[in-house]
């Protein structure tokens, strides 16, 4: 998987996109519910590298297979909703950019 910048890109997808995951359905939820700001605080400084990592990733993968528009914003808008990264990647695998 990580021997092409897609596969790269995927990767990096899966773990930006778990992050969110864990800020907001369990991080906020001990925050707010147990009074465990800890959680939110180690969680999102984590959750904030690897979104800046995603980031530069979505930049090498664009620049290196001279990815359309299209795709690169895609990237990057599904950065911000819960699952979209995961989405993002079924729709990765149909198109022909996989192979």
């Amino acid at each position: 998987m990580l021997k092409t910048p897609i596969g790269k890109f995927r990767f990096m997808g899966f773990l930006e996109g778990g992050s969110l995951l864990l800020l907001l359905f369990i991080a906020m939820p001990l925050k707010y519910a147990a009074g465990i700001p800890e959680a939110v605080r180690v969680v999102g400084s984590l959750h904030g590298f690897l979104f800046i990592t995603y980031l530069l990733v979505i930049a090498y993968t664009t620049f290196k297979i001279r990815w359309s528009l299209k795709w690169a914003a895609s990237a990057v808008a599904v950065a911000f909703i819960p699952f979209g990264n995961f989405i993002l990647d079924i729709f990765l695998k149909k198109s022909s950019l996989t192979d």
